[in-house]
């Protein structure tokens, strides 16, 4: 589950990146419509991709609960750091990146 709540996190955290407001706020520049596009991808692709260690763990039924749990656990998180921590935000979500292989042995 530490997995999935790794990249929801980071996938929600890309697609806040690929708007120009948080964009500009977070890197102090305003994204090309090429790394927009990107964000946006790897946004939508991690978010997808965090089923897989949910039911991984622990089956369809529960898995699919726990990865909705796990969606509005990571959007809230980052929802509740943007105002006040904005270069927190960003820095849990490339901690979160760099933690994943970590959680990826320990699902298995």
């Amino acid at each position: 589950m530490l997995l999935a709540l790794l990249m929801c996190y980071a996938g929600f955290t890309a697609l806040c990146l690929s708007t120009d407001r948080h964009h500009g706020e977070l890197l102090h520049s305003k994204p090309s419509p090429r790394r927009r596009f990107a964000l946006r991808v790897i946004g939508w692709l991690l978010l997808t991709v965090a089923i897989w260690p949910a039911v991984a763990s622990a089956g369809w039924g529960q898995g699919l609960v726990e990865w909705c749990a796990v969606l509005m656990l990571s959007a809230l998180l980052l929802v509740l750091l943007l105002p006040y921590r904005p270069r927190l935000a960003l820095i849990l979500a490339g901690v979160g990146l760099l933690a994943s292989p970590v959680a990826a042995f320990a699902v298995f």
